[in-house]
Parts: structure tokens; C-alpha cells; sequence
């Protein structure tokens, strides 16, 4: 049995076997691959954000902490509500990393 491999750049040519098989599931395929792109791009900016409010609480720098507080708030939501993560996930973050800011 070979391997197949779908290119997820380049769609024009790839083999189809033993996968999608009809002309709007080969679509789909190439949505889906596409739509992990920027989802994964949207997971990524999520991270840092948090990386970024991480090194500011370990600076224990309130005030710049606080400043940064209402926008990592709206990235974790916005993420939350295209469902890359879950709502109770974006809402523990924020509320963890709150509770660090309080403690400063």
C-alpha cells in the first residue's frame, strides 16, 4: 500500500485514492486545509499574547500589565468565538492571569 500525500499549497495536482472521490468532497478538502492555515495562524497570535502577558507579570510591572489586560481579553474572546478554543478555556486564561496581576 503507498502513501498519498495531499500538498496543502499546491491543489492542482494531487493524487486521489482510498480519500475524497467526488468533486465537492475534493472542495472540501482543499477548505479544510486552508481553513487549518488560518486557524492555526489565530492559535499562534493567541499564544503569544499570552507569552507576552506572562513576561510582563514576571517584570511584576502593574501598571503596563493592566494597559495590556482589555487587549489580551479580546484576543482570547475573539478566538473563543471563531472556536479555535473553547469559551471556559478563554475565560480561565483571563481569569488566572488577573488573579497574577492582583497579586503583584
Amino acid at each position: 500500500m503507498t502513501n498519498y500525500f495531499v500538498d496543502q499549497f499546491y491543489f492542482a495536482s494531487y493524487k486521489i485514492a482510498l480519500m475524497a472521490n467526488t468533486k465537492s468532497a475534493i472542495k472540501q478538502v482543499r477548505r479544510i486545509s486552508r481553513q487549518n492555515v488560518v486557524n492555526k495562524s489565530r492559535k499562534s497570535k493567541f499564544r503569544a499574547a499570552i507569552k507576552k502577558m506572562n513576561g510582563i507579570i514576571e517584570k511584576k510591572d502593574k501598571k503596563e500589565a493592566l494597559a495590556f489586560l482589555p487587549k489580551l481579553n479580546s484576543e482570547l474572546m475573539k478566538i473563543a468565538k471563531t472556536g479555535i478554543i473553547k469559551k471556559q478555556n478563554a475565560s480561565r486564561n483571563i481569569s488566572r492571569i488577573t488573579k497574577k496581576i492582583n497579586t503583584i
